[in-house]
Formats: structure tokens, sequence, C-alpha cells
């Protein structure tokens, strides 16, 4: 195995912000990049910066301002989260950056993107997910919409999707010699993430009324049912052999497996594997479904989901870093593995100006 990771030689330049920025930093460094983050002096650190040294600048000085583009021509890629124009009133945006730098790819993370009407307002993930029509499906028939923390808009259709989007960039730099803005929006990136939903929409397969379709818990094998104990399972049976599977680790009716797609049957199935299933207890029932194809799951919190045998093997948490409680998410046995120091090390900020090149220091983290 190559002691070179992924990403290794390249160099991110990335502009503190919150959620999704952060995230893809995160994410790039994990994959062994070289990143740089530059906060304001004294701000509060976002969450999603420990595996990363972070340097303070005061970019609205002109020394500050001097010492973010110096940083600028010598780096790869830029990320910045903050809102339309913040970038270009302090004199760091696209312009003043790629003239020093051609080859730079500059990615802009928001919510709503630079253009639009909504784009100079502010708004965080459930906002961006609510006009994308993905947070009406987080719901049950007749029930309001539920948020699924923030890891829909802000990581899934944010952060990722702007790690996407830099990966492409660079691939594109390799034959053009050429950087690019991009564009990344939240709202963007929640909407190509409904692609299937919108393709079965078209198709007539698929309503618009919430909770009532096969992936929405319209379907009683594709939902989170109550155990003995108060607990829970995720059941999500679709395909016709595994919710035969199902049937027989609940001691349901066989004659369910050929009406099973019935939607007039689905109450009276949803009351049938509602009593079953409050038979054991959650972690019981996570034992019996072992091995088998039920598609039966225990529903974890985050300190459980760290004792889990398969996480376990596949070493997707580690430890927190500085001996605090708690876990890490790793990139678990991927590629990337072997990116990170142990433990989360990170390089002291002024190694990592040093190594980027002559610039006066700012506080080193």
């Amino acid at each position: 195995m190559s002691p070179v990771p992924p990403l290794g030689g390249l160099r991110v330049l990335e502009f503190l912000g919150l959620g999704p920025g952060p995230f893809a930093g995160m994410l790039l460094a994990d994959l062994g990049a070289d990143v740089l983050a530059v906060a304001r002096p004294g701000a509060v650190r976002p969450a999603l910066v420990e595996n990363r040294p972070v340097v303070e600048l005061d970019v609205k000085s002109a020394e500050g301002r001097g010492q973010a583009l110096r940083l600028a021509e010598n780096c790869d890629v830029l990320v910045e989260g903050f809102r339309p124009g913040v970038m270009e009133r302090l004199g760091l945006g696209p312009d003043d950056v790629r003239d020093r730098n051609p080859g730079l790819v500059y990615a802009r993370m928001t919510g709503w993107g630079q253009r639009g009407p909504l784009a100079p307002t502010a708004g965080h993930d459930i906002n961006y997910i609510a006009i994308t029509g993905a947070l009406h499906h987080a719901a049950r028939h007749g029930e309001a919409p539920t948020p699924t923390a923030n890891l829909l808009g802000d990581f899934g259709a944010g952060g990722m999707y702007l790690v996407m989007s830099v990966l492409a960039a660079l691939h594109e730099r390799a034959r053009t010699g050429l950087g690019r803005v991009l564009d990344v929006a939240i709202v963007d990136g929640t909407t190509y993430l409904t692609a299937m939903l919108h393709e079965y929409r078209s198709r007539g397969t698929w309503s618009d009324v919430a909770g009532t379709n096969r992936l929405d818990t319209g379907a009683p094998y594709y939902d989170v049912y109550a155990c003995a104990d108060g607990g829970h399972v995720a059941v999500g049976a679709l395909e016709a052999p595994f919710f035969a599977a199902l049937a027989e680790l609940l001691g349901l009716d066989p004659a369910w497996n050929g009406v099973r797609e019935d939607p007039a049957r689905w109450p009276e199935l949803r009351r049938d594997m509602a009593a079953a299933l409050l038979r054991r207890t959650r972690d019981e029932w996570a034992a019996a479904a072992a091995g088998t194809d039920a598609c039966l799951t225990p529903v974890l919190n985050l300190a459980e989901a760290a004792g889990h045998p398969h996480l376990r093997a596949r070493g997707a948490l580690v430890p927190a870093p500085d001996g605090r409680p708690g876990w890490r998410p790793t990139l678990g046995g991927g590629p990337s593995a072997r990116a990170r120091p142990a433990g989360g090390a990170t390089t002291p900020a002024a190694e990592a100006l040093t190594r980027w090149g002559p610039t006066e220091h700012g506080t080193d983290t």
C-alpha cells in the first residue's frame, strides 16, 4: 500500500465558516490534503476542525489581507462559506485571488447559492431542504415533517457536494491548467439528491402525499417499529425474498408474501408487524435477525453505534482526540483510512505556514 494518501500534496486554504464548509475541510484533510484553516482572531472555533491546523488572521486589515493572498498564491483549492459578496468586500474574491493563481479551484459554499432571489438572505439546513421537496417527505401520513438534524442539507447536499465538485474541477485542471470558480449551493445538492423521487413521480409511481410511498413510511415493510423494551428496530424488507425472510422471522402468516404490495392491505399488515415486534426487545430482535436477509436492524443512538460489531470491524469510529469522551467518525476501511494522524493529531499552524511559504504568522493552534 502506498504511504501517500489519496490527496497527498494537495493544498487547501479554508476560510472557516459553519457546518458544510468545515465538514468539507475535514473530509479533504482525512483524504490526505494539506488543509490550512483561517479563522478570525478570537473567534469561537466551529465543530469539525480538529484534524487540521488553524491560523488566526484579521483579513479586514491590510496586513491580514496580504497574508491571506500570499497563502492563496500557494494553494490548489480555496474554500469559503460566507454570504455572497463578503469575500469580494474583503479583497479576497475570485478575481483578486485567481489573478495571482490561475490554477486555483475557488469553491464557494452557501445554502442558497451566489445568485437567485434568496441568495442574499439567511437560512439553515431546514430551510434549504424545505424548498426542494426533500423535507416534505420526511413525514408520516398526516403528520408534520421531521428534520433529520442537519445531515441531509449541510453535509450530504452541502459538504459532500462541495468535495465532489472540487475533485471534478481538479481533474479538469489537470487537462487545462486552469482552475474554476465553483458556486456550490445546498439547494442544488439537495435537489440533485431528489432525482430518483422526481423520476418516480414522472412515472406516476410516487405521490406528493407524504407517508404514502414505499420509501417514506407508506409501506409497512419500510418503517421503524417499537419493541417490548421501548427500543426500536428499522425494517427495510423491500424486495420479495427479503420480505419472506422477515415474515418468517416475525412469525407472520405466509399469505402476506403474495399480497404485501397491495396498498389496501397495508394498514392490516402494519398492525400484524407492529404486534409481532412488540413481543421481544430491540436487542433480542437484532440478535434474531443477525445473519439473515430480513433487513431488520436496531435503531442505535450515537454512543451505542460505537459498539456495534460491524462499525468496529470497519474502523468507522475512533476515540475522540485529547482523551475526551466519545468518538470521531473516520472514513472506515476506505483508501483514506491511513490519511489522518492517529488520535486526531494535527500539525501546528506555525509549522504549516512555514511549509506553505513565507508569510507573517498569525495565532498558532
